[in-house]
């Protein structure tokens, strides 16, 4: 009771201020708003022409860390909030006041065990980035290595707990008491958000996330990585090369350093291709600060918090689905979306076929330089209550890179698009991994794997079998579960046999 009480304190404390900023209409969804709203913008609210996306993305900047969070967390929502509002609040500016050297040099001295002094010849007790979760001091090691060393916020995890446990409070009412809005999953919002934070404050995570994403592009000259120094990082601190280069959107100063703009949008793309469809693990917060371009013109990127992942099958999916797209082949893209489970296989299949065109000509039939992937992605998330599209996190966070890598390029190269100059390769990618031999391949691989699950799968059935007692079954309930494993044994039998028959059908189509 008494943290329910607090919640509703801090709700009214919130929706006070959304009211300064003209900015309340994120909670009409809950029940019984309508007569407190107008009372609250009745006392507070201060109108304003700013457009509403704008007008939170301010409220947020005041309501602290955790909304500013939770406002470029929404910003991959379009299906939530529109796809107005959710642009606007991609432009939330995660910049707070510096918190005190002393603290950042008490901090590092705790996590790392030793003196500053010992560990760095030199530290700059002014950071030169301050944001919600942690900020960034320059220092040179006590082997001489240049470094930026970035440090937690005092007491930023409690500040975050509480926080989300607000969140889940209000998602938790919202799902409750709005039936119709459950398929926006809100509580599942919360927790992918919370997940976030949870990995974005324990820095050695952020360190693993970069070295993996450096291995993947080893001996790849056209894009970079700083090396992680394991010995000065920890939970709350991180240690990493410093980088120099010029920010990417700065176009006057590369131009001026004699770099190739087409050259350098190129290059974007087809390491974002690469990071998406080649690895399935891709830098989910490539804004324009977190990208240099080197002076041998190899692009850079730091701030590894925020990472995506899309599994093979996905990966798949997607790649014929944008493919698809832009031959203009709507039945595909709607197949492609059933196939996926994307689309309830109670829709169907012409409707969808005729909303992805309606979708998809205005965006396509404009100039190529102007058409934009990620924003066709948004309007196809539009249709999700129609459709009955359950919500996919993954492909979401995507489309908000996208729709960054789009900023960039059109920013350096307005004449040319990311994605047909990337076309190629993904064409490329298309064709080699959705031929027969593929299809072989991973028909081998599952098959491999049931038979691997088989003696597990026998060893439960004796298990089961060893309970029947007076005729009758009796089955503890974990038993059940590891005998169905969750309900996935019927359809692993099912996907075992598939797969047998389809590498005899494909080896009889191929040898005859």
């Amino acid at each position: 009771m008494a943290n329910s009480l607090s919640h509703i304190r801090r709700l009214i404390a919130t929706a006070r201020t959304l009211a300064r900023y003209d900015a309340l209409f994120p909670l009409e969804p809950l029940p019984a708003a309508t007569a407190p709203l107008a009372i609250l913008k009745l006392l507070f609210r201060r109108r304003s022409t700013d457009r509403p996306g704008v007008r939170l993305a301010k409220a947020c900047q005041v309501l602290g860390p955790s909304f500013i969070k939770l406002g470029q967390s929404l910003s991959t929502r379009p299906d939530l909030l529109g796809e107005d509002v959710a642009q606007d609040l991609s432009h939330l500016q995660d910049q707070l006041p510096p918190f005190s050297a002393s603290d950042a040099r008490r901090i590092i001295e705790e996590e790392l065990g030793a003196p500053v002094d010992e560990l760095f010849q030199s530290f700059d007790d002014t950071p030169v980035a301050a944001a919600s979760i942690a900020q960034v001091h320059l220092a040179v090691t006590s082997d001489g290595d240049e470094v930026a060393v970035k440090v937690l916020r005092p007491g930023i995890e409690r500040a975050f707990s509480d926080d989300i446990d607000f969140f889940r409070w209000l998602a938790r009412i919202v799902e409750r008491n709005r039936p119709d809005l459950r398929r926006l999953k809100p509580i599942d919002v919360i927790e992918t958000f919370a997940e976030s934070v949870r990995l974005e404050m324990d820095l050695r995570l952020e360190a693993a996330a970069a070295e993996e994403l450096a291995e993947n592009f080893a001996g790849d000259p056209d894009y970079r990585i700083p090396a992680i120094d394991w010995q000065r990082t920890a939970r709350r601190v991180l240690t990493l090369e410093r980088v120099s280069g010029i920010p990417i959107d700065e176009k006057e100063k590369l131009t001026a350093a004699g770099h190739d703009l087409e050259q350098i949008v190129t290059k974007a793309g087809a390491i974002f291709f690469k990071q998406v469809f080649r690895d399935g693990f891709f830098h989910a917060d490539q804004h324009p600060g977190n990208l240099f371009v080197a002076d041998d013109g190899a692009i850079v990127a730091i701030d590894f918090g925020i990472m995506g992942r899309i599994d093979r099958a996905e990966r798949r999916y997607l790649g014929e689905m944008l493919m698809s797209f832009l031959k203009r082949d709507y039945r595909r893209v709607a197949e492609v979306h059933f196939e996926a489970g994307y689309v309830s296989p109670r829709q169907s299949v012409q409707a969808f076929t005729q909303a992805c065109r309606s979708i998809a000509e205005p965006i396509l039939d404009k100039p190529q330089n102007e058409i934009s992937m990620a924003r066709l992605l948004a309007h196809l998330f539009q249709v999700t209550e129609t459709f009955e599209m359950e919500t996919q996190p993954q492909l979401l966070l995507l489309q908000k890179t996208m729709l960054v890598a789009e900023g960039i390029g059109r920013t350096l190269c307005p004449d040319a698009n990311i994605w047909l100059l990337a076309q190629p390769l993904i064409e490329e990618w298309v064709e080699q991994n959705m031929g027969p031999e593929t299809q072989i391949v991973e028909a081998t691989e599952e098959v491999v794997g049931s038979l691997r699950r088989l003696p597990r799968i026998l060893s439960n059935v004796e298990k089961s079998a060893a309970m029947f007692t007076d005729g009758g079954l009796k089955l503890h309930p974990e038993t059940l579960r590891q005998m169905t494993g969750g309900g996935r044994t019927d359809r692993s039998l099912a996907k075992w046999l598939y797969s047998v028959v389809a590498i005899l059908l494909i080896g009889w189509l191929i040898f005859g």
